[in-house]
């Protein structure tokens, strides 16, 4: 790609100055937040997920990384097994340990920030792992030993195996050394089988409830809803609320859709490139899904703010929505969500 630099559909700043730096770190100063909570997890069923070759399912392995199987396909969303970032250490273990995961067929990247893009953690998977990536990363990912990888443009798809993969818009930007600002692109994919699937009546509409209180509950264990065996699964990456949430939901009939809540605060500062939990609903309701389940929280300490801030906000906007609370799938690190009910 040369020196050629990505830009946003929208024409938001995300480029910042030694003197907003300065500003987060006073204010920064003057913050007492309570890390005590931790986000839950539970054994990961490895049998299961080791010999499942049909069904569809998600498990979360912590911050954007899920592993997702779909029609007989191993799939890792931006893989990331580290112990620290920025010298801040893991606030919470991934949900699979990295050398108890089933082998790879297919690795989603929504972009090269560490936190989205570990290299050790990808060496690490096993498997004849097929690297799908934004372009403009192709050639570093080349350098660094990987040769199985396709590299899109927003909205190019491939299909795999009877999967098809869309890179879709997000609004955001990269870097990983001080000289390649922006030189590879940023997204969100797109994961639903080829051929399409329909709709039932029970998806169809969603009773709305209004129910008190605004704390987040973790819900009991492995009563998730009956999705599909064929679904459309939403991976947004990272994100600031753009009109581009309203167009993936004219293009894709969406059953889950994958957002991040975490990382806003500052929002003065973070606001054009991460969303808010209330502002993540928005966009889980633009892109018409029908179940949500949030991401980008709990594993590390990259803004001001707390996993539990996060769910609570989370909650809060969901009141202020209206949205069913079945609708809102908030899984513990390593359960496996059996899309199919079984």
């Amino acid at each position: 790609m040369g020196k050629y630099r990505f830009t946003n559909s929208n024409p938001v700043h995300t480029e910042h100055t030694m003197a907003h730096f300065k500003r987060w770190r006073k204010e920064r100063a003057r913050k007492l937040k309570d890390y005590s909570f931790v986000v839950p997890s539970v054994p990961p069923d490895l049998e299961y997920l080791r010999d499942n070759s049909q069904k569809s399912s998600i498990t979360w392995i912590g911050h954007s990384t899920f592993f997702i199987q779909h029609s007989g396909l191993n799939i890792v969303t931006d893989p990331v097994w580290s112990g620290k970032m920025a010298f801040q250490k893991r606030l919470a273990p991934p949900g699979i340990p990295i050398r108890d995961m089933p082998p790879i067929d297919i690795v989603l990247i929504s972009h090269s920030h560490y936190d989205h893009l570990s290299m050790t953690s990808l060496r690490r998977l096993a498997g004849n792992k097929e690297l799908l990536v934004p372009a403009g990363l192709k050639n570093k990912l080349l350098l660094k030993g990987f040769f199985r990888i396709r590299e899109f443009q927003w909205w190019d798809s491939a299909v795999i195996n009877g999967v098809r993969f869309t890179f879709v818009p997000s609004q955001h930007w990269t870097r990983r050394t001080p000289w390649d600002m922006n030189r590879s692109h940023w997204g969100g994919w797109v994961i639903e089988p080829a051929s399409g699937h329909e709709e039932s009546d029970d998806n169809r509409s969603h009773k709305r409830e209004n129910n008190s209180g605004a704390h987040y509950a973790l819900p009991e264990p492995f009563t998730r809803p009956v999705v599909s065996d064929n679904p459309t699964i939403y991976f947004a990456g990272d994100s600031g609320y753009f009109n581009g949430f309203k167009e993936i939901g004219s293009r894709f009939q969406v059953d889950v859709a994958l957002m991040p809540i975490g990382a806003y605060e500052p929002e003065w500062f973070m606001g054009p490139q991460h969303v808010t939990p209330e502002q993540a609903l928005q966009a889980f309701q633009d892109t018409g899904a029908k179940w949500f389940v949030p991401m980008h929280y709990g594993t590390f300490k990259l803004a001001d703010d707390t996993p539990r801030e996060a769910l609570d906000r989370l909650e809060s906007g969901r009141e202020y929505y209206r949205i069913d609370p079945n609708r809102l799938v908030i899984l513990p690190l390593g359960e496996t969500w059996r899309l199919d009910g079984g």
